[in-house]
């Protein structure tokens, strides 16, 4: 009988610092996130200094719950995963400097995992993945399309060309002075609208798969500008309903065309934007007409956490992929196959 496979992984690539064991790729057996939204929120956005003293406090702290949470020693622990990067290099560094201390103490390998990565996995975590797949990732700081043919397979078909969506959702929030972080508050605020402001849609190229959204941004904030200058009165739900419709029809439009070019078994989403409920349900009841399976993970495992981390470094383990302990932080690291 096979021996099962536990894999801790370890996050802290922007603000979460998150500690997470899985059973065979695809159990989460303990999940430990601690967030620092609420030391965030003060700023407006993250503050890379504060967001790294907050992982030194933090980071000892959830490796050992995850222990506690799993009952696992870590003798029953086959390796470390690790995100690598991209990411803020302070931010990584702690969590990559504790994952080489950690493996180094226990004699485990060591797994430096891409951050995009880990996101798609986290799917594996909820549904088995079948390829060819498409995967949509929308984040903070990525908008990509990726085609993958096997796993540890990464073909770019599409990505962003200026602000990722998530990006544009937070600089729009804060032009309409809502909390941070921006994109809940206008998914909430687009929910409750009564009626939206027209916005424009930025298709580029007819070909093309990549996303532009400084185009939309810039749109929002001169219509704000423009009609205050004229004494009008803002409504926040209508910018934000419109902004919205504009980021979900073009994602879920182009995602719809390359699933449909690609020939794909399935769609998945990923990422912390992917908690958006409208762009939930849009891209749902697009891959329902078109009977092609769609899956996104639960919103816990939208935003940053571990056990994607884990789920991605038990996919690397199986093909024999390894770090070693020169590993350091890549804040500008590429996505690229580890298929045999």
């Amino acid at each position: 009988m096979k021996k099962d496979q536990y894999i801790i992984g370890i996050e802290t690539s922007c603000d979460e610092t998150a500690a997470s064991i899985v059973k065979n790729g695809t159990e989460i057996v303990s999940n430990v996130v601690a967030s620092q939204i609420e030391s965030q929120k003060r700023f407006g956005g993250v503050v890379p200094e504060i967001a790294s003293r907050h992982h030194v406090e933090q980071i000892t702290i959830v490796i050992e719950e995850a222990l506690q949470q799993a009952k696992l020693q870590p003798s029953d622990l086959d390796a470390v995963a690790v995100t690598e990067g991209p990411g803020l290099v302070g931010a990584l560094l702690i969590g990559i400097n504790a994952a080489k201390a950690f493996a180094f103490a226990h004699q485990l390998p060591i797994i430096g995992v891409h951050h995009i990565a880990g996101h798609i996995y986290a799917n594996q975590l909820v549904q088995r993945m079948e390829f060819p797949l498409l995967a949509l990732i929308v984040s903070g700081g990525h908008t990509e399309l990726v085609l993958m043919k096997e796993h540890g397979s990464f073909e770019l078909i599409g990505e962003t060309r200026d602000d990722a969506a998530g990006e544009a959702y937070d600089k729009v929030a804060r032009v309409l002075n809502l909390p941070y972080p921006g994109g809940p508050e206008i998914d909430r605020l687009a929910a409750e609208s009564d009626d939206e402001i027209e916005f424009p849609r930025a298709w580029l190229e007819p070909d093309s798969y990549d996303f532009s959204f400084s185009g939309l941004k810039s749109a929002v904030i001169n219509y704000k500008h423009n009609l205050e200058q004229r004494g009008g009165t803002v409504n926040p739900a209508h910018m934000a309903a419109g902004f919205q419709n504009s980021v979900v029809d073009v994602l879920t439009t182009k995602t719809k065309k390359a699933a449909e070019q690609y020939e794909v078994k399935q769609v998945i989403a990923a990422g912390g934007v992917a908690a958006n409920k409208q762009l939930r349900t849009s891209l749902t009841e697009a891959f329902s007409e078109l009977n092609i399976p769609f899956y996104v993970p639960p919103i816990y495992l939208c935003t940053d956490n571990a056990a994607m981390i884990a789920a991605a470094g038990a996919s690397m383990y199986e093909n024999g992929v390894r770090s070693d302990l020169s590993m350091n932080g890549r804040p500008g690291m590429e996505l690229v196959s580890w298929s045999k």
